[in-house]
């Protein structure tokens, strides 16, 4: 696999508080990455310097092969979908004025939609099951719904890189494992997904590594079993080994909901695999 991202021995701090010091770890192309730890250890800043949307006080982040600081932000932003925690809309939008947003990198100087936007735009609802949703307002959705607008307007961007903040808040457990399969097959036709994740259930069933955030220590990146073990979970969180081991052992999730509807030809013919990786590439809901 090629890289997509990469964090080469990153420092930020807010202030004098020190978030990361020579963070350093690398996602490939097509992965799905978890990134874990308590609240407040950094998830949430990681995503946003991946995103460009903070700088590094020192090290360097790579896009693609290039340090994240050559890119226009026009040109991160057609490449890299930030879907964030949470999303306030003041107005009575509907779905589908939501969803449009996501073209916003894409328009040209006038900023009407084109045909191919509206096509874009219609293909992330329906790739997500919202489509039936379109004229309904996005305040009155049910919060799973609204996650799934959520996504829905990052890939109307039709990113190659989609980073989500806690994708799963508020969602019970059946709508957390629908989305976690959700996002594995999209990871499995192309764009690559690193996701901040609390349940670590749900990170070791969905995702095949992660990095591993410790406060006031060095973050640990690898395999999700790896990052998973009682000792580095001890210092992580700390909880006492019983409870860790008792959490751990808990009864696996089940690993498909539901067999995709379509394969990889049927996705192609309609768009939603492009490029010499399947890059852009988005999910069919079932």
């Amino acid at each position: 696999m090629s890289g997509i991202l990469e964090f080469r021995n990153v420092d930020f701090a807010y202030s004098e508080r020190r978030i990361f010091e020579r963070l350093s770890f690398a996602v490939d192309r097509g992965e799905m990455m978890a990134l874990m730890g308590p609240n407040g250890a950094g998830k949430t800043t990681l995503l946003r310097l991946a995103a460009a949307l903070l700088n590094p006080s020192a090290g360097e982040i790579v896009l693609e092969g290039r340090a994240a600081g050559e890119w226009k932000r026009q040109q991160i932003a057609r490449r890299v979908a930030l879907v964030p925690q949470e999303l306030e809309i003041p107005f009575a939008f509907r779905v589908e004025e939501i969803v449009a947003q996501g073209r916003l990198p894409h328009l040209g100087f006038f900023g009407g939609l084109a045909r191919n936007d509206v096509d874009a735009i219609e293909r992330a609802m329906e790739s997500v099951g919202v489509l039936q949703l379109r004229h309904r307002i996005f305040a009155e959705l049910s919060g799973g719904e609204r996650q799934r607008v959520k996504i829905a307007i990052g890939l109307a961007q039709q990113p190659e890189l989609m980073l989500l903040d806690e994708p799963t808040q508020h969602l019970d457990i059946g709508r957390q494992i629908e989305l976690m399969v959700l996002l594995r097959r999209l990871a499995a036709s192309g764009i690559t997904i690193v996701a901040a994740i609390h349940d670590l259930a749900l990170a070791r069933e969905h995702c095949s590594s992660g990095v591993l955030l410790i406060p006031n220590a060095p973050a640990i990146a690898g395999s999700v079993e790896e990052l998973l073990r009682p000792e580095s979970l001890e210092r992580a969180f700390g909880v006492n080994r019983v409870d860790l081991d008792r959490y751990l052992a808990a009864p696996e999730v089940q690993e498909e909901i539901a067999p995709p509807r379509k394969d990889s030809h049927e996705l192609r013919r309609r768009g939603f695999l492009r490029g010499r990786h399947n890059r852009g590439a988005h999910w069919n809901h079932e």
